[in-house]
């Protein structure tokens, strides 16, 4: 049973409709580990007992009169702290929201019910969603798998955790800057950001409603593809005959090769090469727009995160962590017409993104410029978290900046992911593509 704890959620399912697997069983050997586990306390906030017991109970009946929903009927998986959850607290990461229990769960955990998926509990985060390093003196840093000292990466920082750590097969995030790629990214991973609108936002605690996605942080494209299928209600994308043969991908060269630390570098490097061995056709393209586009992400971002959450956390500022305090009050002096202006700038600059990658199937980047940067130094000096955050996030921010759809992929070099960039509302293609570039990185 303790090898049930590394497989993918795909081969779990299988296993399930062999009849090899009991849910029971698979559920108990999960919650055994989570309750065991020295660094739970890190990973998840609370973890959902009684509810995942009953719910593999009925998966269990299912399996065995031939009545299973999906593929993933029967599989547990873990949850962001920011997915309502019916009866149980749903916090985001904050004392700002301390004994917040909603009276319903939300939509795509419900529709992942529906198909037979079982909940685990919630998972530790950045403090409402604002940091792609994982850092939350407030509730709690979750581990990095690579790195004892190094941070998870965020937001979704325990979803990686949980998965990295063995005490999950898959956990649900989200990704507004680059918080279900880059913990994926350097917890060695994969992690899909799904295009703006494409998955249900109700129910879901946000932070920038116009840029607020949610992804799954798994162990194989497959298992990205059949969670997807899982939080829409379908069956999720087709995946079998992927080849990159004839495929076009551009090599993004315009600010996301900026002062690159050298093993992200040579980790991308070498993960192009393969792909390219692999029968993909590999063009560099620049594309001098994107740097107007990232110097507008500061308005875009905090004006709205403020605007939402300002009322909250000014009733109540000193319960919240510094850094994150300040990021959301960097949106507290723009003017209305600026971000206004903004946005048009960004709906003219994404035009232009379409038509200049319109010819490639995919458009590539390394996840994240920079390692895991170091959690005690993270505390201690305040120009370096800003410093490393801003260059966490600013490879995964292309693509919420310009709508896209996203995947990053292990390359096989701890902690360096490389990013595959989709059309808006493209993830079926993408994960084709994303299949075959895993087989070819593997």
């Amino acid at each position: 049973m303790q090898d049930w704890l590394t497989m993918t959620a795909a081969d779990l399912g299988r296993g399930i409709a062999a009849g090899e697997i009991d849910p029971v069983a698979l559920t108990r050997t999960y919650l055994d580990a989570i309750d065991a586990h020295a660094e739970t306390g890190r990973i998840y906030a609370r973890v959902t007992h009684d509810r995942a017991l009953a719910e593999a109970e009925a998966a269990a009946q299912r399996a065995r009169s031939g009545r299973r929903l999906s593929a993933l009927d029967g599989v547990p998986i873990s949850w962001k702290d920011l997915f309502d959850t019916a009866g149980v607290a749903t916090e985001s990461g904050s004392a700002l929201l301390k004994g917040r229990i909603p009276d319903r769960d939300c939509v795509v955990l419900r529709n992942a019910t529906a198909m037979g998926l079982i909940c685990l509990g919630k998972t530790h985060m950045s403090e409402l969603a604002f940091s792609g390093l994982g850092l939350n003196p407030i509730t709690a840093t979750s581990p990095n798998v690579n790195d004892a000292g190094a941070a998870p990466g965020g937001s979704s920082s325990g979803a990686a955790a949980s998965v990295a750590f063995d005490l999950a097969p898959a956990g649900i995030g989200s990704d507004t800057g680059g918080s279900v790629r880059i913990p994926a990214a350097w917890n060695d991973l994969v992690g899909l950001k799904t295009t703006s609108g494409r998955l249900t936002l109700e129910g879901v605690v946000p932070l920038c409603l116009k840029f607020d996605t949610i992804g799954p942080l798994c162990r194989s494209v497959e298992d990205a593809a059949l969670l997807l299928g899982a939080m829409e209600g379908t069956p999720g994308p087709d995946l079998r005959g992927a080849s990159l043969k004839g495929r076009r991908l551009a090599t993004l060269q315009t600010c996301v090769l900026d002062d690159i630390r050298d093993v992200p570098r040579a980790a991308y490097e070498g993960a192009v090469e393969r792909l390219q061995a692999a029968g993909a056709s590999v063009e560099p393209l620049e594309f001098p727009d994107l740097n107007e586009a990232m110097a507008l992400a500061a308005v875009l971002f905090t004006v709205e995160a403020y605007g939402l959450w300002r009322d909250v956390i000014e009733a109540n500022p000193d319960v919240m962590f510094d850094q994150i305090l300040e990021r959301f009050r960097l949106g507290k002096s723009v003017p209305g017409h600026e971000y206004v202006s903004a946005w048009a700038r960004i709906d003219a600059i994404r035009a232009k993104w379409d038509a200049a990658t319109a010819g490639f199937d995919a458009v590539l980047c390394p996840t994240a410029p920079i390692l895991p940067p170091n959690i005690e130094r993270l505390h201690s000096d305040h120009d370096y978290f800003v410093t490393e955050n801003l260059m966490a996030l600013r490879n995964t921010r292309v693509g919420n900046l310009m709508g896209l759809c996203a995947l990053t992929l292990p390359t096989g070099v701890a902690s360096c992911g490389i990013m595959l960039m989709g059309a808006p509302n493209m993830e079926e293609a993408l994960l084709r593509i994303g299949s075959a570039a895993e087989a070819a990185l593997a």
